[in-house]
């Protein structure tokens, strides 16, 4: 399970890289226009992935074998909206992206089958309590990644920008 995760990391920090500089293209006035996405904009969309990301990973850093990979993210505020614009300029939302997703595929790397085989309790944005198998948790953390850079990637087509390869399948190693 390990190694599909550092698979997940790494695709993510690809997937980011390529959205990213594929988004660069654009006007500010392009990335912040309201395309009638479900957070409105590119810059929502992406805004909106970085804010789930740090609700996610500030919950993994509850965790009972405190991730020392974590650490960094206890002085970084908690989103107090789903919805909530980070960063309205786009350097320095890609920036954090960076650091973030350096911050993620160290996570990965520090776990253990021991640790994706427990629990995680938690209080989603409401308030209310979840306990949940830490390891569907973190498969979870990915797949949204995926779906709403799905959503980013649609919107750069219709500004007229091919993202280009976006397929898991070019991280997946060749078999032996």
């Amino acid at each position: 399970m390990k190694s599909n995760f550092i698979l997940m990391a790494e695709y993510n920090k690809w997937m980011n890289e390529s959205i990213y500089s594929a988004a660069s293209r654009l006007s500010r006035d392009s990335l912040l226009e309201n395309k009638g996405a479900f957070f409105g904009s590119i810059i929502g969309t992406l805004n909106h992935i970085l804010v789930a990301d740090v609700i996610w990973l500030k919950r993994f850093a509850s965790h009972p074998a405190n991730f020392s990979s974590l650490n960094c993210l206890s002085i970084t505020p908690l989103p107090e909206q789903l919805d909530s614009i980070l960063f309205s300029d786009f350097e320095k939302l890609k920036n954090e992206r960076t650091r973030l997703d350096g911050v993620i595929l160290k996570f990965v790397d520090q776990l253990s089958d021991k640790h994706l085989g427990s629990n995680l309790s938690y209080r989603n944005t409401k308030g209310v309590p979840y306990k949940k198998s830490f390891s569907y948790l973190i498969q979870h953390f990915f797949n949204h990644q995926t779906h709403h850079r799905g959503q980013i990637s649609t919107l750069l087509s219709q500004s007229g920008i091919d993202l280009g390869e976006t397929d898991l399948l070019v991280k997946v190693p060749d078999a032996w």
